[in-house]
């Protein structure tokens, strides 16, 4: 495609973006959770959530502890942070928030003070339309827990700054029905080579560091995950099989699951769920 009809496209989508209403309602269904389409101004409603019991991640309880914490504050409307959620692979960023939100809606059918809380998934690749979605959100009456899984800031993008203004800088603000949780494995979201660049070319040699710091400063809590010791893997992966009813001799249980984790060169929660699974096949079992 040229250059001319390559600009032409680009001015076309944004003239459709511009020309949409972003106070319009989005329609909120029955359903507790939903996906952001940022091109479509949608949501679409997820039925059936991928999520695990929060008792069954283990290994991660103070940060489990945190967030639940500022979950239910913000459940209850009171105050709550912006939460960033850092760190090692595989170690539950994702999960503890889905389980989280999970667990919160299961004590909200007994506790009056906990309000409708909704969980919304935005893509990486929507971010840009975090604004609009957030205006959408504004004007129902529940609680939004808006969620970007695996976030970061490469060369060349300048989202980031959008974000930084939707967070806490902004004329409107967040509105108060709403929080916002990120994940990432850095913990200032901009890859290195991008601060390096802007160092290169700042005033000021500390100019790219302030902007490297500002962005995840928006964020209230900085949480942070880290690779667990072979006691705590073997701590998840017995847990697991107690809640699935897998019988098996601890004295196997330890060694294959060692072995596991040595032919994977790591130890998290998902490599320990993984192993969970081939033994659960080994036995004829099938578990999610």
């Amino acid at each position: 495609m040229k250059l001319k009809e390559f600009l032409a496209d680009i001015a076309q989508s944004l003239r459709v973006l511009a020309s949409r209403p972003s106070s319009e309602k989005v329609k909120i269904t029955d359903a507790n959770a939903y996906q952001w389409e940022g091109g479509a101004g949608q949501l679409l409603p997820v039925v059936n959530v991928n999520r695990v019991e929060l008792d069954l991640l283990q290994g991660i309880e103070p940060q489990k502890k945190t967030l639940l914490d500022n979950s239910l504050q913000f459940a209850k409307g009171l105050g709550a942070n912006n939460a960033l959620l850092w760190g090692a692979k595989g170690m539950g960023k994702s999960s503890i928030v889905k389980a989280i939100h999970g667990e919160i809606n299961a004590r909200g059918k007994n506790d009056a003070e906990i309000k409708r809380l909704i969980l919304v998934e935005i893509h990486r690749e929507d971010i840009s339309t975090l604004p609009e979605l957030m205006r959408k959100l504004a004007v129902h009456d529940a609680q939004f827990l808006v969620y970007c899984d695996d976030l970061s800031f490469d060369r060349e993008e300048t989202d980031y700054k959008a974000l930084k203004t939707v967070l806490d800088g902004g004329l409107e603000g967040r509105p108060k029905n709403v929080l916002f949780y990120a994940t990432s494995n850095r913990r200032h979201l901009i890859a290195r080579d991008m601060i390096d660049n802007e160092a290169r070319a700042a005033i000021h040699s500390n100019e790219a560091n302030d902007e490297k710091i500002s962005l995840s400063d928006r964020f209230g809590l900085w949480i942070g995950f880290h690779n667990c010791d072979q006691d705590t893997f073997l701590e998840m992966i017995n847990g697991y099989c107690a809640y699935y009813g897998i019988e098996e001799t601890p004295e196997n249980i330890r060694a294959q699951a060692i072995e596991w984790a040595q032919t994977r060169g790591s130890r998290s929660g998902r490599v320990a769920i993984q192993f969970v699974r081939h033994l659960a096949g080994k036995k004829g079992r099938a578990i999610n």
